[in-house]
């Protein structure tokens, strides 16, 4: 059976490139799959056009995009991360009959990579695979506090703040104290801030060196996810969820 090369070279790559979750320069990229520079350069060049791969233009890495959930979709288990995290989510979900997303960054933006979806008739209207901005969703902003302040202000300066509604953040020192407040109280709130009705809780997810690596949150409808109810009810749910994930995946202690 004849083999098309030029595939059979983009899957090389793509397959080398998600074994090195960091990311690799096309250098160390070419020498590892014994492509030609050029030949790697090219494949790379269509891969991004497609946004199957990223560059950090910082490092110069390329990384595998989270595009590639959308061919594995049905298989999501596969992820560590996910297979971990889905059982505690479905839980969680189960207990407070709300819609709940897991989350990651890519590019600076938000990318829902689950999502256990709630009994009630009003739902959220998400995907897997789709993304948002980080500084007006509870998930986003988690995951910018993770950051140490260099990563942080850098991440800050990149944002471009448009107005989703009228209680979104719109200027870098409102989003830094936000931040703050954030890793003081372990949980992000989305008080109706990127969709008009929908207010959200948010909690991170830490890997076994204690860095965020996701984030997850409890969604719903204003009327439902309310803030007496977050106080007397999520905030307690979700810290205890964030607690057992982050456990698993070998992180001894939430700080």
């Amino acid at each position: 059976m004849a083999i098309v090369q030029s595939i059979e070279r983009a899957f090389i790559i793509l397959e080398h490139l998600s074994k090195y979750p960091d990311g690799m320069q096309i250098t160390k990229l070419a020498t590892e799959t014994k492509l030609s520079k050029s030949t790697v350069h090219r494949l790379l060049s269509t891969l991004i056009e497609l946004q199957y791969v990223h560059q950090n233009v910082e490092t110069e890495r390329y990384h595998i995009s989270y595009k590639t959930l959308y061919l594995t979709r049905n298989i999501l288990n596969n992820s560590s991360l996910i297979s971990i995290a889905r059982p505690l989510l479905e839980k969680l979900a189960h207990e407070v009959n709300e819609t709940v997303h897991l989350c990651t960054e890519e590019n600076g933006e938000i990318v829902y990579i689950d999502k256990i979806e709630s009994n009630q008739t009003i739902r959220m209207y998400s995907r897997i695979g789709s993304r948002a901005p980080m500084y007006c969703t509870g998930t986003g902003k988690v995951l910018l506090s993770g950051k140490d302040d260099t990563q942080l202000h850098k991440t800050i300066d990149k944002i471009q703040f448009i107005q989703r509604t009228e209680n979104t953040i719109l200027t870098s020192s409102d989003l830094v104290n936000e931040i703050n407040k954030i890793r003081k109280n372990g949980y992000a709130l989305d008080n109706i801030e990127n969709e008009e009705g929908i207010r959200c809780i948010a909690a991170p997810i830490y890997d076994f060196s204690g860095k965020i690596i996701a984030s997850f949150s409890i969604s719903g409808p204003i009327h439902r996810i309310t803030l007496q109810r977050i106080q007397e009810e999520l905030i307690e749910k979700v810290l205890n969820t964030s607690s057992s994930i982050s456990l698993q995946l070998g992180h001894a202690k939430v700080q």
